[in-house]
């Protein structure tokens, strides 16, 4: 049954972020460099795609391992709660595994940054992974205590100002949580 099986181009955490070729991509977090060369390829040469990591070795890694897969992307080093981007700079923030990694403090500065970087209009996208039950978990190290990864990104988005904020799906181990940049009417 060959219409079943999962397209090896185009994986579910790529088709859930929903990106257009041309658009303006940010991906927070560098330890998955298979999503953002995926996420790049998307938006193409008339788009533009930046990820942004905390860590210097972390961030050359994922870099090398982008451009071997023969994607183009801009990668920065900085803190979260302080991102190297004009206002308004991107039409989707994709973060992978970022909030759960992240205490309190430092989840509420990175996403006030997020939500100035991403246009009005535009949307953030939190793609975390579940954690695995039974045994298999224990064993894998997956099993999380506090909110699960999808509740932490709906409760996040939301207190930071995002609008229509909606956990997408929890399909294939992942958590799809997405928001929606409020559009000023002040004109």
């Amino acid at each position: 049954m060959r219409y079943l099986r999962k397209s090896e181009i185009d994986p579910l955490a790529i088709s859930m972020c929903g990106l257009k070729l041309g658009q303006r991509v940010l991906v927070v977090g560098a330890s998955d460099p298979g999503l953002i060369a995926g996420l790049a390829a998307k938006v193409g040469l008339t788009g533009r795609a930046c990820m942004i990591g905390e860590s210097e070795a972390l961030t050359t890694a994922a870099a090398a391992a982008v451009e071997k897969e023969g994607a183009l992307v801009e990668s920065f080093t900085a803190p979260l709660g302080a991102l190297p981007f004009d206002g308004d700079a991107f039409d989707v923030a994709v973060m992978r595994n970022t909030l759960p990694a992240i205490d309190a403090a430092r989840r509420a500065a990175a996403m006030r940054e997020i939500l100035r970087v991403v246009r009005p209009g535009g949307r953030c996208i939190a793609v975390d992974d579940l954690p695995r039950g039974g045994l298999r978990g224990l064993l894998g190290g997956r099993t999380v205590a506090g909110p699960s990864p999808g509740a932490l990104a709906v409760e996040t988005l939301t207190a930071a100002g995002f609008r229509a904020v909606r956990l997408l799906a929890e399909r294939e181990g992942f958590a799809f949580v997405e928001g929606i940049k409020a559009v000023s009417h002040s004109d």
